[in-house]
């Protein structure tokens, strides 16, 4: 008897420092969204399910420009029962608790048009249309009303198992529960030549590059790489991405910031400047700014170093999300 013992607790002991020997990998299941934006605003998602942006400030330096709110789509005051937001440029889009979704802003293009759509889990927005991943894993997208901007981003109602969306500019992704990725739209730069990828947990798209987030903390990325946005390969630890105009921006495990290289240097803004942050949770990357939320629900900003593109998007030192 006390020989069998043994050998069982030998046997337990195996398996305990076999797990521990295991390489970690990160859960395919990504959070909702926290924090997003456009070039000229911010828009973050507070615990209580009310939504909060910053003041589009009209300036001697940027008056040539966007008049404040010019599409209203930081007209969000009013929403409650929130779970999850994403906004672009000219529009934000909000995911209720019920599955619902609003939408303000911009419609020229139909892209507001989500009002009958039901059971949705994630939304995305991009320059002329909206995604919604439904909980069935099938994909919901506005119509693009205008031949001229449809490059068949919405295209999408034949997918299936997808568990993530990402979409900005004119294409859209999709990652599904087998860890590959599936793309639509336009592809100028090669932004949708991700089928080859395998073991993705989390994408992000740019409008002209995508990032992949690999389960065992590494990066890819393809599409356009003028500014060395797709330099990646040599990244470890993330656990969460972003993909900028400029630049790819990656939380490291231990809540630090890493950022691609920026080979391109007249298209330095101040949004690279995140070598300090600490306790990041998820990032938020526009043209000119980019915010971090932290462990804590406060949120961070860069500085906007050019006056004429700096309309108050980075005025985010008063804000906590939790």
């Amino acid at each position: 008897m006390k020989r069998l013992i043994s050998l069982m607790l030998v046997c337990i002991l195996c398996v305990l420092l076999a797990s521990c020997g295991e390489k970690e990998e990160l859960s395919r299941n990504p959070e909702h969204i926290r924090i997003s934006g456009g070039a000229y605003h911010t828009v973050g998602l507070k615990s209580d399910g009310t939504v909060v942006v910053t003041e589009m400030i009209k300036t001697p330096e940027n008056e040539r420009f966007y008049d404040e709110n010019d599409y209203g789509q930081c007209d969000v005051g009013g929403w409650t029962d929130i779970v999850s937001i994403s906004s672009n440029w000219n529009h934000t889009v909000g995911l209720r608790s019920d599955g619902t979704v609003v939408a303000v802003g911009d419609n020229r293009y139909g892209q507001c048009e989500v009002s009958d759509w039901k059971d949705i889990t994630e939304v995305a927005a991009a320059s002329y249309h909206t995604v919604g991943l439904r909980k069935d894993g099938t994909v919901a997208a506005t119509p693009v009303t205008e031949d001229y901007y449809n490059d068949g981003q919405s295209d999408v109602a034949d997918w299936k198992d997808i568990v993530a969306i990402t979409a900005r500019g004119s294409y859209t992704v999709g990652l599904k529960s087998d860890g590959t990725v599936i793309a639509a739209g336009r592809n100028a730069y090669g932004q949708c030549d991700i089928s080859a990828w395998s073991d993705i947990v989390a994408v992000s798209a740019s409008g002209m590059h995508t990032v992949g987030l690999k389960s065992d903390g590494t990066v890819v990325a393809v599409g356009d790489n003028r500014y060395g946005q797709c330099n990646v390969s040599q990244w470890k630890d993330i656990v969460s991405i972003s993909a900028g105009v400029y630049n790819t921006f990656g939380v490291k495990k231990d809540g630090t910031v890493v950022v691609t290289v920026l080979t391109s240097p007249q298209y330095e803004y101040g949004q690279r400047v995140v070598s300090g942050w600490t306790d990041i949770t998820a990032i938020y990357s526009g043209k000119y700014h980019t915010v971090g939320l932290k462990k804590d629900g406060t949120v961070v900003a860069t500085t906007v170093l050019d006056p004429a593109e700096d309309y108050g998007q980075s005025d985010v030192s008063g804000w906590n999300l939790n």
